[in-house]
């Protein structure tokens, strides 16, 4: 007698797969812990961007200026100031981010995995304005390169910042960014960087605003 296999679903798991599905419909999109740590994020590299062109403004290195209206610290020492208390609340709350992100598997789960030819596959669909946003639980392989990129580009963005901020005592770390004046050219294009993410990032907030909701509270906005 053959053996025979069925593909149907019985009743038992048909009732699992309902309930897991209405438990992850009930599961928040982002959890408290990673809303609270963006929105400190976001605030912190605000104030680092606006008192940094203040402060590059007190002596830039490039033919041009960043117009005052733009600045934050009304003068150089003001600046200062405003640099080095955003400076401290990027780096304690980028650390508890990234622990959180890590212990809770999140890191892994969110940003794995990742391919070449996913991101050009998705890439192209986004230009063609193909690429789907169904599920926010999920990140599209454009997305995970970007967030992982923008983790990098805040790293290179504290190590450069030491080096500014104490260049005898991280001497080591001046001489591996090539010395005092290349590290502030790294700083400032790291910077860049991010303002760059932050102006696509709005775009695409504004293009699907249905991703700024889940981001305040936690659950799936309406399209």
């Amino acid at each position: 007698m053959l053996n025979t296999h069925t593909t149907s679903m019985t009743p038992a798991t048909a009732a699992t797969a309902a309930a897991q599905t209405a438990s992850d419909a009930r599961r928040p999109v982002h959890p408290l812990w990673m809303r609270i740590t963006h929105w400190l994020n976001a605030l912190a590299v605000v104030v680092l961007v606006m008192s940094g062109w203040r402060i590059y403004n007190a002596s830039p290195f490039f033919p041009f200026q960043i117009p005052a209206s733009f600045t934050l610290g009304g003068w150089l020492g003001g600046a200062l100031q405003w640099h080095f208390a955003a400076m401290w609340l990027l780096v304690f709350n980028g650390v508890v981010y990234l622990a959180m992100n890590l212990l809770s598997g999140r890191f892994a789960r969110k940003f794995f995995p990742l391919a070449p030819r996913g991101v050009l596959h998705d890439a192209l669909a986004a230009f063609r304005g193909k690429l789907s946003h169904a599920d926010p639980r999920q990140y599209n392989q454009v997305q995970k390169l970007a967030y992982l990129l923008v983790v990098l580009d805040l790293i290179v963005i504290v190590l450069s910042g030491l080096v500014l901020w104490k260049s005898v005592q991280f001497s080591t770390l001046r001489e591996l960014l090539g010395g005092y004046e290349a590290a502030r050219r790294i700083h400032f294009f790291a910077m860049a960087f991010i303002v760059a993410f932050v102006a696509v990032h709005l775009v695409m907030v504004a293009l699907v605003p249905r991703t700024l909701l889940t981001m305040l509270r936690g659950k799936r906005g309406q399209s």
